[in-house]
């Protein structure tokens, strides 16, 4: 582990590289507290809060595929309020627990589809109602994703189809 020391205004500015990591910012008895930037070797960085060496509260994740998350961090992932734009178009608003999208979320698709709704373990699960581009929606319950039970689909022509999955 190499470091390098700077005190500006007061506060303990280093560059500690350890592992695949550099980080740069602020430190308070050996480990990451206040603002810094976490470098990963492989073009991964993290901007943001660190509290007891972990992201704490609000930071910004810059993925090597080209993937942004903006939002808010407990222990080191992704929890509460934030916002995840996907390399492909797709853009995530909502809640996050644990690292994965959980609770009240919307998905905005890049070919103009969307959804709006509940979420647990990464994926489309609850009630929720799906936009397509030309106009449609299905609105009922998902699990793992998917529709199931009964739904309703409402067309843009005001045709209503009543599923059972």
């Amino acid at each position: 582990m190499a470091k390098m020391n700077k005190n500006i205004n007061n506060i303990n500015i280093q560059e500690i590289k350890y592992g695949n990591k550099r980080y740069v910012g602020e430190v308070v008895n050996g480990l990451r507290e206040g603002k810094g930037i976490v470098y990963f070797n492989d073009g991964h960085r993290y901007e943001g809060d660190f509290k007891n060496n972990k992201a704490e509260r609000k930071g910004i994740e810059y993925y090597n595929d080209g993937d942004i998350y903006e939002g808010y961090y407990r222990n080191g992932k992704k929890e509460g309020k934030g916002i995840y734009y996907y390399n492909n178009g797709n853009i995530y608003k909502g809640d996050f627990r644990n690292g994965l999208r959980e609770g009240k979320g919307i998905m905005y698709y890049h070919n103009g589809n969307r959804y709006e709704g509940d979420w647990r373990n990464d994926k489309k699960d609850g009630k929720g109602i799906y936009y397509w581009n030309n106009g449609n929606r299905l609105i009922g319950n998902f699990y793992k994703g998917n529709p199931k039970g009964k739904h309703v689909t409402l067309t843009k022509d005001g045709e209503i189809i009543i599923n059972d999955h």
